[in-house]
């Protein structure tokens, strides 16, 4: 089943918020033809070691509900890179 990539748009901009109130973000790269959905994280959400359960439990979960044909949400850019960035310039040693 094709996503309707407008209503997931939608659902994706009544999320957005949530994030944004803990100082990060998300961009939508695109779906793929098997419905999943491609996000990068940015800002806070971006380094934060919880994204991946943002990811799944919540960005997913809400997506899978209401948007029919998605099958899965993965992080694309940003994310692990961002956070290891992030690690190596404060680390100690």
């Amino acid at each position: 089943m094709a996503v309707n990539e407008q209503l997931l748009l939608e659902v994706l901009e009544q999320i957005r918020p949530n994030l944004q109130a803990d100082g990060g973000d998300m961009a939508y790269v695109g779906v793929t033809d098997e419905g999943v959905v491609q996000l990068e994280l940015q800002g806070a959400c971006a380094g934060c070691p919880m994204s991946s359960l943002t990811l799944s439990m919540g960005i997913e979960r809400i997506l899978k509900e209401h948007v029919p044909g998605v099958t899965r949400v993965e992080q694309v850019g940003g994310g692990a890179d961002a956070a290891n960035e992030l690690y190596d310039e404060y680390a100690p040693f």
